[in-house]
């Protein structure tokens, strides 16, 4: 009888590590959200001047393509330039200073 307990005993025991999960159970999923920013496309004509006259003094060689407004209001504009053949997208505030965007 002795045996017959030790054997299931052990027997038990064996089959109780294999029930263990590999993966540890605290084991939290992380992410990471994104904010995108909404544009809202306007007219070259609706540029303030300040933007105007940067974008003549920077990149005199540009072709402005599209102009659009910061959804927020924030007054920030998102142009796409064409300059020699390629495409560009650059930023600006209000008063035409140049926003650097990742």
């Amino acid at each position: 009888m002795k045996k017959v307990v030790l054997t299931v005993a052990i027997v038990l025991g064996g089959l109780s590590t294999y029930a263990t999960s590999a993966f540890p159970m605290n084991q939290t999923e992380k992410f990471e959200l994104v904010a995108q920013e909404e544009y809202k496309e306007i007219k070259a004509e609706a540029l303030p001047q300040a933007v105007k006259d940067a974008l003549a003094k920077d990149f005199p060689t540009a072709a402005l393509d599209k102009a659009y407004v910061s959804e927020k209001q924030e007054l920030e504009y998102k142009l796409d330039l064409t300059i020699e053949g390629e495409i560009l997208t650059v930023y600006a505030d209000k008063d035409g200073n140049w926003i650097e965007k990742e």
